[in-house]
């Protein structure tokens, strides 16, 4: 039986040739991503800002108008409302109530409750969460630590395990993995909580995952081919790597899709992360981390080592030999 190949074995795209127009991209989309950030906002969950939110279904799709007057009524403080996986499911998100107990919580629960069952009649509640403010300031530090850490932990990591100019794509490439996700939220304005701190970390393992094998194939040509210009090394390397990386992308995708589309809503935020970081952490490992190598300095061959092995520098295999 023939074995399924997605990319031909001689493939030979020049992806170097493109990177100019790569890096211009990449940068136009990390500008845009940043400044969706700063002008948009996050839409901080009440894991990182603090509250109580009721996640409510409806009969239909309310009006939230009507629904936040009714809740409004009840002076319990600001009212925020936003539409949730669909039209009928709202989050209702109020300030913690002052006493850090439980029965607080619940009183304040059923009252908005029953405002809204005079209101919308059907209505049912689904769940709700409390977090105090110091609990949710501890919790944006330690997401905001944690995925510095990956990313500078990542860099120190490829810069033992290959050469600095190694740590220093890997890092701009995962700094714009992370930029464009975080980008997609503010546009989306769609929940940012600790499962989509979790879906940003995993997006950095898997882009890491894609580079570090580009990076490990590119030294070893490095040393195969001594004497092969970087351009033709780097290209050879992607391409070589290319059937496993787009299998892997697709078969990650395949999962992801299906959840996505019958994982609930509960999941939506962060498998809706998961795909985006897929798509951006293969272009990334294939367009800028490794043609950034060659704008960074980097050379098959050290001149220390050619002139101490003069014979060996003077090598040169084919590529596909």
């Amino acid at each position: 039986m023939r074995l399924l190949k997605l990319i031909p074995d001689n493939t030979n795209i020049g992806f170097v040739r493109l990177r100019y127009w790569a890096f211009g991209l990449t940068a136009l989309l990390s500008i845009a991503a940043l400044a969706s950030v700063l002008v948009y906002r996050l839409n901080l969950g009440v894991d990182f800002v603090g509250g109580l939110m009721i996640e409510e279904k409806f009969a239909s799709e309310p009006s939230l108008d009507k629904l936040r007057g009714s809740i409004e009524r009840l002076n319990l403080g600001e009212v925020r409302l936003q539409q949730f996986g669909d039209p009928k499911t709202v989050s209702i998100r109020l300030p913690a109530p002052e006493s850090n107990d439980k029965a607080a919580a619940q009183t304040v629960v059923r009252q908005v409750q029953a405002a809204i069952d005079r209101e919308f009649p059907g209505a049912r509640f689904s769940k709700q969460d409390v977090v105090s403010g110091k609990v949710s300031n501890e919790l944006i530090w330690r997401g905001a630590l944690a995925v510095l850490a990956a990313v500078l932990g990542i860099g120190l990591f490829a810069i033992l395990r290959f050469e600095w100019q190694f740590g220093v794509s890997t890092v701009v490439a995962i700094v714009h993995d992370v930029l464009m996700t975080l980008g997609f939220f503010a546009i989306t304005q769609w929940e940012v909580d600790l499962n989509i701190v979790a879906a940003v970390l995993t997006i950095i393992g898997y882009s890491i995952n894609d580079k570090i094998v580009i990076d490990d194939r590119i030294r070893e040509n490095m040393r195969r081919y001594r004497k092969m210009d970087m351009r033709e090394i780097i290209d050879l390397s992607v391409n070589e790597t290319l059937p496993r990386t787009v299998m892997t992308s697709l078969t990650i995708l395949l999962a992801l899709i299906s959840l996505l589309f019958f994982g609930g809503h509960v999941l939506r935020g962060f498998t809706a992360a998961m795909v985006l970081g897929v798509f951006v952490g293969t272009y990334s490992s294939i367009y800028v981390s490794s043609s950034l190598l060659i704008t960074l300095g980097l050379r098959a061959e050290p001149e220390q080592t050619a002139k101490a092995n003069p014979i060996a520098g003077a090598e040169r295999v084919s590529p596909r030999g």
